[in-house]
């Protein structure tokens, strides 16, 4: 059945971007970006990035996954290594970061190279987090097939039972990945459709900052 969506429609008037007032350092723009949308607020968890990457399979997929720092290097996020997206990564390390924040009608598109962070960054990672998300990674093979959800909580209550008292050890194929950018584009709605498009590309250890059509 045919569902049209014509009048799906909106004006973007809530800010403007220009290449003479953004900051020649794309993650200093991003922070400021950041901070601005997270102090508006509106967004449950404006550091929620869809990650794209391309599967053995030949297809791109892309999944929401949480950034957790970031630096004059790049982006950060952890998670199983020997999962699906993980072994998209190892197989092919050029992805994509998209931020989409529709309180303020921007989004943001990152392509980088991926690595992994080193295994002592990985572990104080893992040991920050709450003793549940540390159990939970423990437990889940992610991306394999499971039997039932009963099977998994079964699976987390003997962890639970085993590490009570006691530190909760990082999964060996668990850890992060750090998302160095070759290209940052800011997107700032406007309103008629022309939107700001502002994209920085690095090119010789310097970005070149242009702009491009809506």
């Amino acid at each position: 059945m045919a569902e049209k969506l014509h009048h799906y429609r909106k004006s973007y008037e809530k800010g403007e971007l220009s290449e003479v007032s953004v900051d020649e350092n794309p993650m200093q723009q991003f922070r400021t970006w950041f901070f601005e949308v997270k102090d508006n607020g509106g967004v449950d968890e404006v550091n929620a990035m869809t990650i794209s990457t391309i599967g053995s399979d030949g297809f791109p997929k892309g999944r929401v996954v949480l950034l957790k720092k970031y630096d004059e290097y790049g982006f950060y996020f952890y998670t199983n290594y020997n999962s699906e997206k993980g072994k998209s990564i190892t197989n092919n390390n050029k992805v994509s970061l998209s931020f989409f924040w529709p309180n303020m009608e921007r989004q943001i598109i990152i392509k980088g190279i991926v690595e992994k962070t080193s295994e002592a960054d990985s572990t104080n990672y893992f040991h920050s987090r709450p003793k549940g998300s540390q159990l939970g990674a423990a437990v889940s093979h992610q991306s394999t097939v499971v039997e039932s959800r009963e099977v998994l909580e079964k699976n987390l209550a003997e962890l639970e039972k085993k590490y009570e008292n006691q530190e909760v050890p990082k999964p060996t194929d668990w850890g992060g990945f750090l998302v160095k950018p070759i290209s940052i584009e800011f997107w700032q709605g406007r309103p008629n459709r022309l939107h700001d498009r502002i994209r920085y590309t690095l090119k010789d250890d310097d970005w070149v900052i242009e702009r491009l059509a809506p």
